[in-house]
């Protein structure tokens, strides 16, 4: 084959009808007709157009796939979140249940059983797939899962973008404005529980847009199917699904044929249907009772029962009684700058257009989202301000705002881009300045990392650590991560006692974790990790450090060597002014150290101590004052909070300063809360001390006891477990309480199987040790009870508290002292008030031993249950513990009596193996 043939077949054409740019190029590889460079210029120029446009229509897909490779770089950056592991484990409980490993959700608050486990589910069963055992890999796919689902719903926050405006320059800003704030990208790498649900609801957004669209079954399916994750993993969700029938019920009204109306019906139905079917599947604690289930997720986010102190302007609050601008201005100090402006414009700018064609609305997609959009970012604020709900870590609460708010942001710059169309140079200075404003705040991300969570703008004096320290507080356990790994660098291969929460270790290699032991109270303690939290404040912290990160937030990492600490002249002039301030005053308490309480500052003083005086860290546990005090009654442990910090050496003294909130406090339990042998004192605000309540408990024996442990009382809905002489180990063991109501509807969903509810606490978190007594307070449920068991795993039990306090039985010996008896015999029976009473004096525990029998005949054997016709009585048989106690000598129980009427009751006494020991018979004409 020749040069020309071979020329022939590879002749090359393109262009329209073989042309480009007007001219026509044919390129012959055996014969060149034209010069090569005359075609090769066009070519190249078609090449960089095609280029530019694949650039532009796939730039949300690269600027999400830059972020996602970047977001996998620095993973292992970031340590554990502060909610990881109690996510972890609902997510257990809830699998457990589900699978029938359990009867009941058994978590550790009832509120938790509402929180939803449609993305901590499925990452635990990849866990188990998997096989990874070792929790360093189980975090390290929570944390790129996480991050890849907040990398996800960007993408849809871009297309969602896309869609309402039709350019791609402004989803592109959409896009760096939502993964561009600082805050929300460190929370997509350590926060399990707030990040996810805003992933979603961006999410959930844009298939909504696509479901009306295309108003097609299946985008509406889909749609659905976002929805009802977003409103399991937040009960908020519930706004997308009223909005969305809202709109479907709207597009019925206004269909002007038979199609139109019979698509709005089923294409909502099925939205509907879907996304409550995703909520109720995925919602174990709804199968039993959907409706508690709505109700306790509702009054959760509307009023939640942990109480906080929270530092916000340089005042401790209780975190439901902040201001009511609390959340936002902590939205509008910690967004960036160019986000904040185009958001209050975009806002303006739906406003106003809705305002002027509020007809449109109905029908113009864009105007219908931008109104939903605009709801769903004010409807959640109004709703926390005008609820007064209690609010507390900042605005996380509410973070799933900021993908409406986004997209609204870029709404309104558009809106300016418009209004410059004509002054073509400064529409381009504003998308540079806007450019450069976001290439600021990726600065600022890149120069904080890995603590993006704890960035503030410039609304806020950064400059001064100090500061912010004393203004704003938030949560920086993460730190602890950094720390650990300085220290395991710093000594390869070595094996350390290291003061540490021991879930800050988790998430490291298993290698790296053997060798490390948690060292609190140790003598041959290496290391100690803090972060200052929010609840110091002032000059709590003076050691020096030799590894220190201090951020311009109140992040500060301190890793100190014990036995080398020392204070510089300045903080020993301030603990000197401390110590001396506070011994002028007398002591609250005298235990291992004497505790002064100067103000608000609670001072530690020993003499002549060693190191090992302050190995164990010192605490307060503060107990919030309410509105009203009941004498002699602990404060319930929802209003608590936690103070810690360490202690030093000036001269021969050991000496550690605690600073207090300034709200108001009720009680307060304090001391070295760690190690065997380690000391706790307790104080009380509302009456000066807690001797008074022991010695009223004293005062009112005989109560019921339990041989020679704890005595228990009842007392203004508390049981209270008290013991003297009582030592730091008789606290050690975990108490349990089971309680039996009267009756069982009343148990939460869940335990009717069991027929009690159980309960188990601590002595840590709701007792007081104090003057070698011990007090214990559990609050009581408001039905009425049957019967309790109580105790301390492997130690004591006891049984059989009687429904009604042991005052209240003295009252009723005091009234049946003078009365008519019924029935007189080993027990005097007395029947009133459709309650029979049993009373005996110089009573023994031997003589309540047998158990009760107690047979009913009706006036009509109507009245009773089908189980019962054939023997003719309903059999109410019980133990003297189930209904009895015994006081002064004296035994009284009280059995209830059925609503019916009785014609007459055979009750008395019977033992196994002997038969009846009394029985007496009681009628009464009807």
């Amino acid at each position: 084959m020749t040069l020309h043939g071979i020329g022939f077949l590879l002749n090359w054409r393109w262009g329209s009808n073989g042309a480009v740019g007007g001219k026509g190029c044919w390129y012959n590889f055996g014969l060149m007709i034209k010069p090569l460079s005359d075609c090769l210029l066009p070519l190249r120029s078609r090449w960089r157009r095609v280029a530019l446009d694949l650039l532009a229509a796939r730039s949300g897909l690269l600027v999400c796939g830059l972020f996602l490779t970047v977001g996998w770089a620095v993973s292992g950056d970031y340590g554990l979140g502060q909610n990881e592991p109690a996510q972890r484990l609902i997510a257990l409980a809830n699998l457990n249940y589900i699978l029938g490993n359990d009867d009941h959700i058994a978590v550790w608050q009832p509120h938790d059983m509402v929180y939803g486990v449609s993305v901590e589910a499925p990452l635990l069963l990849t866990e188990r797939y998997l096989g990874l055992d070792d929790y360093y890999y189980a975090h390290l796919l929570r944390v790129i899962i996480t991050h890849l689902i907040f990398i996800l719903s960007g993408y849809c926050c871009y297309r969602l973008a896309y869609q309402l405006f039709g350019s791609r320059l402004i989803a592109l800003f959409a896009l760096l404005l939502f993964l561009l704030h600082p805050r929300l990208y460190g929370h997509s790498f350590l926060n399990a529980k707030d990040l996810p649900f805003l992933s979603m609801f961006v999410i959930a957004l844009y298939l909504l847009e696509r479901a009306f669209r295309k108003d097609a079954v299946g985008a509406f399916m889909l749609a659905g199917l976002a929805v009802g994750v977003a409103t399991n993993l937040r009960i908020m969700g519930i706004i997308l699904l009223a909005a969305v029938m809202g709109m479907r019920v709207l597009d019925l009204s206004m269909a002007r044929d038979g199609t139109g109306r019979r698509q709005a019906l089923l294409t909502g139905g099925l939205f509907a249907l879907t996304a409550v079917g995703v909520v109720y599947g995925l919602s174990p604690y709804a199968w039993n009772n959907p409706i508690d289930y709505l109700t306790v997720s509702l009054n959760l986010t509307v009023n939640h029962p942990h109480i906080q102190p929270q530092l916000f302007q340089g005042e401790w609050l209780l975190s439901n009684k902040v201001p009511w601008h609390y959340s936002l201005t902590w939205f509008a100090i910690t967004t960036p700058p160019p986000a904040l402006l185009l958001g209050v414009i975009g806002m303006a700018a739906v406003a106003a257009g809705g305002a002027a064609r509020p007809g449109a609305i109905f029908g113009n997609t864009r105007l219908r989202f931008g109104g939903l959009l605009l709801a769903c970012l004010i409807l959640p604020l109004a709703a926390v301000v005008l609820l007064d709900s209690n609010r507390h870590d900042s605005w996380r609460h509410i973070y799933f705002i900021y993908g409406p708010f986004c997209i609204l942001a870029v709404g309104g710059g558009g809106t300016l881009a418009a209004a410059l169309a004509r002054r073509g140079r400064w529409r381009v200075g504003g998308y540079g300045l806007l450019g450069l404003s976001l290439a600021l705040t990726l600065l600022q991300m890149a120069q904080i990392h890995p603590y993006q969570q704890v960035y503030f703008n410039f609304l806020v004096d950064r400059t001064t650590p100090e500061y912010l320290s004393s203004q704003y507080g938030m949560h920086t356990e993460d730190t602890l991560w950094e720390g650990l790994r300085y220290v395991l660098e710093r000594h390869p291969g070595e094996r350390m006692a290291v003061a540490a929460a021991s879930n800050a270790w988790l998430p490291l290699p298993a290698a790296d974790r053997q060798r490390l032991h948690e060292g609190w109270g140790e003598q041959d303690l290496a290391y100690a990790l803090a972060y200052k939290m929010e609840q110091l404040s002032g000059t709590n912290w003076f050691f020096d450090s030799i590894y220190t990160r201090r951020l311009y937030s109140n992040t500060v990492l301190r890793v100190k060597t014990l036995d080398q600490a020392t204070m510089d002249g300045a903080a020993v002039a301030d603990y000197t002014g401390i110590y001396r301030a506070a011994v002028a005053g007398e002591p609250i308490s005298r235990a291992d150290y004497d505790v002064y309480l100067d103000g608000r500052r609670l001072v530690f003083v020993k003499d002549n101590c060693t190191l090992g005086d302050l190995t164990a860290p010192f605490v307060a546990r503060v107990y919030a004052g309410g509105a009203e005090r009941t004498p002699g009654r602990i404060p319930e442990t929802s209003s608590y909070a936690d103070f810690e910090n360490t202690g030093t050496r000036l001269g021969d003294k050991c000496l550690a300063a605690l600073r207090l909130p300034d709200y108001p406090i009720d009680h307060l339990l304090t001391g070295q809360a760690t190690g065997e042998g380690t000391w706790m004192t307790a104080y009380s605000f509302a009456r000066p001390s807690l001797g008074e309540l022991a010695a009223e408990l004293r005062e009112s024996r005989p109560g019921p006891t339990a041989g020679e442990s704890f005595e228990l009382f009842r007392q203004e809905g508390m049981l209270i477990y008290y013991r003297e002489p009582c030592r730091w180990a008789d606290t050690r063991r975990r108490f349990f309480l089971h309680l039996t109501p009267a009756a069982a509807a009343v148990l939460p969903p869940g335990r009717e199987r069991h027929g009690f509810e159980s309960r188990e606490f601590h002595f840590r978190s709701d007792g007081v040790f104090f003057d070698g007594q011990c007090l214990v307070t559990a609050p009581l449920p408001d039905y009425s009870l049957a019967s309790i068991k109580t105790g301390q795993e492997g130690d004591w039990e006891f049984r059989g508290y009687p429904p009604v306090a042991p005052g209240l039985l003295r009252e009723y010996a005091a009234v049946l002292a003078g009365a008519a008896v019924d029935s007189r015999g080993e027990f005097d029976l007395y029947w009133r008030d459709n309650t029979l009473i049993y009373w005996r004096k110089g009573c023994a525990v031997e003589d309540t031993a047998a158990g009760f029998f107690l047979h009913i005949r009706p006036a009509d054997d109507a009245d009773l249950a089908a189980g019962w016709r054939e023997p003719g009585f309903e059999s109410r048989d019980f133990d003297f513990d189930r209904w009895g106690g015994r006081f002064s000598g004296q035994c009284l129980a009280v059995a209830p009596l059925p609503d019916y009427p009785i014609a007459a009751i055979r009750t008395g006494q019977y033992a196994a193996g002997q038969g009846e020991l009394w029985s007496a018979e009681l009628t009464r004409g009807w």
